[in-house]
């Protein structure tokens, strides 16, 4: 079926109903098979790595990328640490961003859905992490105009004057001990499991952060969104163009 130029157009609601995404099952099928395949991977490559995956690490892609289990209070690259309640409002308000776009589109841009689900899934593992993977976040105060320093894991021990004791999540293998001084804060909180990381050149370590596939499916799906609301826009101006130089 051909598209007409006004179906082609970005414009939100202006596509017929028999048209658009809401009402055709193909649609449906492309949007909620991916994003559950993608969900299944971003949940099921946590498990594995928090679970298998030894404290050392491994080598994934010699090279270029490697295994490494971190947690993260924060958002996207740590950032916000300690927001989980606002994560979780704007997972919630993305799922339905990717749900308006979604019905706003045309049954065939498939490539729009791809992206749409890619958001989806990243959307709910991470949503998952927070609200169902918990951790103590220990907060240690700030030395000589230092920085305050964090540790996430279990609590195992806080007792009295003893030291506290902060072992690995979630198999306690490995311990660290703080003096009850050098704590600030203890707080039990959701968290997302982290487990990728691109490996070093040298001593130039240009993407330090540790992610996750469910980050790296919320970053492709965003690029995607962005390409096809550029290639519409310029669709956009394009037509006009020819709409102005007729009349």
């Amino acid at each position: 079926m051909v598209t007409t130029e006004k179906s082609a157009r970005p414009d939100l609601g202006s596509i017929p109903s028999h048209l658009s995404a809401i009402g055709s099952p193909a649609a449906h099928a492309r949007l909620w098979t991916v994003a559950a395949v993608c969900l299944w991977v971003d949940l099921g490559t946590k498990q594995w790595a928090f679970s298998i995956l030894g404290h050392e690490g491994r080598s994934l892609i010699p090279g270029f990328l490697e295994a490494q289990r971190s947690l993260n209070s924060g958002a996207l690259f740590g950032s916000f640490s300690g927001w989980v309640a606002a994560f979780i409002v704007a997972s919630l308000l993305a799922l339905a961003f990717v749900l308006y776009v979604f019905a706003a589109s045309h049954r065939k841009q498939w490539f729009l859905h791809l992206g749409l689900a890619f958001i989806l899934s990243g959307a709910l593992g991470n949503l998952y992490d927070r609200s169902f993977v918990a951790a103590d976040v220990v907060l240690t105060k700030a030395v000589d105009g230092g920085k305050a320093r964090q540790d996430i894991g279990l609590v195992v021990s806080s007792d009295g004057d003893d030291p506290v004791v902060v072992a690995s999540y979630p198999d306690k293998a490995r311990e660290r001990r703080y003096a009850k001084s050098e704590i600030q804060s203890i707080e039990r909180q959701g968290v997302v499991r982290d487990f990728l990381r691109f490996t070093p050149i040298g001593k130039f370590d240009y993407w330090p952060w540790v992610f996750n596939v469910a980050d790296a499916l919320l970053v492709t799906g965003v690029i995607m969104l962005m390409l096809t609301f550029w290639r519409e826009h310029q669709l956009v101006k394009q037509l006009t163009k020819q709409e102005d130089s007729s009349s």
